[in-house]
């Protein structure tokens, strides 16, 4: 399954890069793309573990850019 979002406020490239590979750490992710142009992140991952996913995301989204928020896209 997989799921797009907007990382609304993202203003760092370097973030981008960090939030990319920690997301892709995350149980059950097949792979999770940021890119830091169009703000999208798409992420792949398990149907049954997607909620999970996308908590941890937001979690680690939050850690390494507190002024980023997770939007639907």
């Amino acid at each position: 399954m997989k799921k797009k979002f907007i990382l609304e406020g993202l203003d760092c490239a370097n973030c981008a890069a960090k939030i990319e590979n920690a997301i892709n750490k995350v149980d059950g992710v097949k792979e999770a793309t940021v890119n830091f142009l169009t703000t999208k992140l798409t992420i792949d991952g398990e149907d049954e573990k997607m909620p999970a996913i996308i908590r941890a995301a937001e979690e680690i989204i939050k850690k390494i850019e507190p002024d980023t928020v997770m939007k639907k896209a």
